[in-house]
């Protein structure tokens, strides 16, 4: 598409970034109300979901707005929520245009902001940047459309894909540069997930530091029964930063009382075959929840049962230039693959050079 649509649609994208990780369960929204090429307000989903991207950008144009064009990646909502319909404030300042990159699948909208729209004169363009909107969108449409959010794993690995020696030795494979971005990944999502095993290992705070960010990510952990350092990291800290532990139906009650009395939030949930969480489950929990983007950081368990049910949606290594070994701990668990056809198959995206490693993303195939 030509034209300056696409353009100013890329400027509202870049805002909407800035919400992820903080927004939810609010879709991450940017917009920008322009004439004749003049930025007249721009905005974007404020921490905890409001005031939405519309509601900003429109105190900021003021009277500027009527008769101006607003670029939204995603359609305005037509619901009362905690504020009034983001459709009717653009009806109401008078704004002659609207371009939109997302219809919004929420059953809440669903096309109805857009209906609302066209129903008081006002043109709308649909489409403009529509791949673009969709990935960033991911987190908030997966939980919308699958009732799940969004996976993003993480592995840190030697060259043949080990991420300890054999005696759990893993801090740190990777080096300084690796680890302030693991730190901006966790700002961008909702949550920052491991396994029991995990958190026993190496008591993680599992926080972000180092940026200057305030808000912090809301940790989760999967521990069938509750079997968790009382004394670590994570117990000391629960409190402060959200800690939710997804646990089995026969987690002892005692525990479960001591980890309440910490200040975690507790959430139960089902036992697969073989006996484990049901990662499918536990998801779906936390998509119930809220949660649009989780970021997974093992242990290698966990990673596999999540690549084995086909929920890993993006996955991030990175690789340090050294080898453990045979004798080290793989970076991915069993799969219990018989075939390469049941492999999962991930396509690459992006490479980069971090000190002296290398991250490469991968996206679902």
């Amino acid at each position: 598409m030509s034209g300056p649509d696409p353009r100013h649609m890329a400027h509202a994208l870049r805002l909407a970034a800035r919400g992820l990780g903080h927004v939810w369960p609010n879709p991450a929204v940017g917009c920008v109300i322009e004439r004749e090429g003049r930025i007249l307000g721009r905005g974007w989903t404020q921490p905890g979901g409001r005031p939405h991207a519309e509601t900003v950008a429109l105190a900021q144009a003021g009277a500027a707005a009527r008769g101006a064009t607003a670029h939204v990646t995603l359609e305005p909502c037509a619901h009362y929520g905690q504020t009034p319909p983001c459709a009717d404030a653009l009806v109401a300042a008078g704004v002659a245009r609207v371009v939109v990159a997302l219809s919004d699948p929420d059953p809440r909208v669903n096309g109805q902001g857009i209906a609302r729209l066209r129903a008081a004169g006002i043109e709308v363009v649909e489409g403009v940047c529509a791949a673009e909107a969709e990935r960033l969108q991911e987190g908030f449409l997966r939980r919308v459309r699958e009732g799940r959010p969004m996976v993003t794993l993480k592995l840190a690995a030697s060259l043949d894909g080990r991420i300890a020696t054999a005696t759990g030795e893993s801090r740190w494979i990777t080096g300084a540069e690796a680890r302030r971005e693991v730190h901006a990944l966790r700002a961008r999502h909702d949550a920052v997930m491991v396994g029991g095993g995990t958190a026993r290992a190496d008591d993680p705070a599992l926080t972000v530091r180092g940026l200057g960010v305030a808000h912090q990510p809301v940790r989760v952990v999967l521990s069938r029964r509750l079997a968790l350092p009382e004394d670590g990291v994570l117990a000391r800290t629960a409190g402060e930063v959200p800690l939710w532990l997804l646990h089995g139906p026969d987690a002892p009650a005692e525990a479960r009382g001591r980890w309440e009395a910490h200040g975690a939030r507790l959430i139960e949930v089902p036992l697969g075959p073989g006996g484990e969480l049901d990662v499918t489950a536990a998801l779906v929990a936390l998509g119930a929840a809220g949660l649009t983007r989780v970021f997974c950081e093992g242990g290698s368990a966990l990673g596999a049962s999540l690549m084995g049910a086909g929920l890993v949606d993006r996955l991030i290594v990175f690789s340090a230039g050294m080898a453990l070994g045979a004798e080290g701990l793989p970076a991915v668990g069993a799969l219990g693959l018989a075939r390469l056809a049941e492999a999962p198959r991930f396509a690459l995206e992006e490479t980069r050079a971090l000190g002296g490693d290398v991250m490469s993303l991968w996206r679902r195939a």
